[in-house]
């Protein structure tokens, strides 16, 4: 019998990876917790545990921010991003990754994944104009962005995790009456389960936590329309920072995007071990 020999090296880096994720959130954790007075200008102050804890920054982030609607509004872009990605994404990619060999869809696929590397500092100010001028510079115009910026990732992923099922099922449903939308509906988007979790969560990351998007995108609109990431503006003024309210507002701010990969986490594992990530 082997005996199971410990790699040090991956070992030693996991765990300074594992510091230097901590190392952030312990400090974001302790500054929310403290008094502006206890900030001072060290390094080492940062890292001082409070002497009291002040939960009261949490209450007055919520309402200097009007953390519940400007967080719905959030939510709301969100979701429906999320719903639309998977959706489209899914379909277009299931139609690449079947019909790959023929010139027409290879072209398709390296156009849309080439979108990547287009910078959005290119895109913004023509973007803008577009969306002004077809009076889409809303939420609803703001999610269609979120689709078109993840569709190249969400390809990609999607065709990479749909190479791994085999066409031997698509030509069973087929025998047996089923068309193409059916085929895709009830065999092949339940397979795609792990990678569904993978583009929801990218998709919710980049779109629960974008400023500069909404900004150009929604600036217009009014307060009512605001979302989260632009509400988190006001800790920041000509004169300073108020990190103690700033970082409480982040904190409470990552709480529901936390929840929802705690809930996908299974889901994303899933995609790895099967070779969808890579």
């Amino acid at each position: 019998m082997k005996s199971s020999k410990t790699n040090w090296f991956s070992t030693i880096l996991i765990a300074i990876l594992a510091v230097g994720v901590l190392i952030p959130l312990y400090m974001a954790i302790n500054i929310s917790l403290k008094k502006p007075s206890e900030m001072g200008s060290s390094l080492s102050n940062f890292f001082r545990l409070p002497k009291i804890l002040q939960f009261n920054n949490f209450k007055e982030a919520i309402t200097t921010t009007n953390f519940f609607q400007t967080a719905f509004n959030s939510l709301v872009i969100t979701v429906f991003s999320v719903i639309v990605v998977v959706l489209f994404t899914s379909i277009i990619s299931y139609a690449i990754a079947r019909n790959m060999k023929k010139r027409f869809y290879r072209y398709i696929y390296y156009y849309l994944v080439s979108a990547m590397f287009v910078p959005f500092s290119m895109l913004m100010l023509p973007l803008v104009k577009q969306l002004s001028f077809l009076q889409i510079d809303n939420k609803f115009g703001l999610i269609l962005m979120y689709l078109v910026f993840q569709t190249s990732m969400s390809v990609l992923l999607y065709v990479g995790y749909l190479k791994n099922i085999t066409t031997s099922l698509d030509e069973a449903a087929y025998l047996d009456g089923a068309n193409s939308w059916q085929i895709f509906w009830k065999i092949i988007f339940p397979l795609l389960k792990p990678m569904h979790a993978t583009v929801a969560i990218l998709t919710a990351l980049a779109s629960w936590n974008d400023l500069l998007l909404p900004l150009v995108v929604l600036s217009g609109n009014g307060n009512s329309k605001v979302t989260l990431p632009m509400a988190q503006l006001v800790f920041q003024s000509q004169f300073g920072t108020n990190y103690n309210l700033a970082f409480a507002s982040y904190i409470l701010a990552s709480l529901p995007i936390l929840i929802f990969y705690l809930f996908a986490q299974k889901q994303i594992i899933s995609g790895v071990v099967n070779g969808a990530v890579k």
